[in-house]
């Protein structure tokens, strides 16, 4: 035996109440409706704000294994020293060809 009742016989026991009546049951469904898109809503809301955390340490991760190892910075500051170099002698081909 089934308790489930159909729209139409819900339409048609809402339509046999008095108006403040019907009113009380659409305010409650309302509230009802309302609680439901909520909660999800704030389901929503959570599984977007965990997925960003989880990049943004992802993110954090490679920027510390980025900074491990070892530095020179020697070798660091002659390679951008030869890397400006080719940028000026590549400018200055462009002028002398022009």
């Amino acid at each position: 035996m089934s308790n489930t009742v159909t729209l139409g016989e819900v339409e048609q026991l809402a339509a046999q109440l008095p108006p403040p009546e019907r009113l009380k049951l659409v305010a409650c469904i309302c509230e009802q409706l309302s609680a439901a898109t909520t909660e999800d809503e704030a389901e929503r809301v959570k599984q977007v704000r965990l997925q960003l955390a989880e990049e943004l340490l992802a993110e954090c991760n490679d920027i510390e294994d980025d900074s491990q190892g070892e530095f020179d910075a020697t070798q660091d500051i002659q390679r951008m020293r030869e890397e400006r170099g080719m940028s000026q002698i590549c400018s200055l081909r462009s002028v002398i060809t022009s």
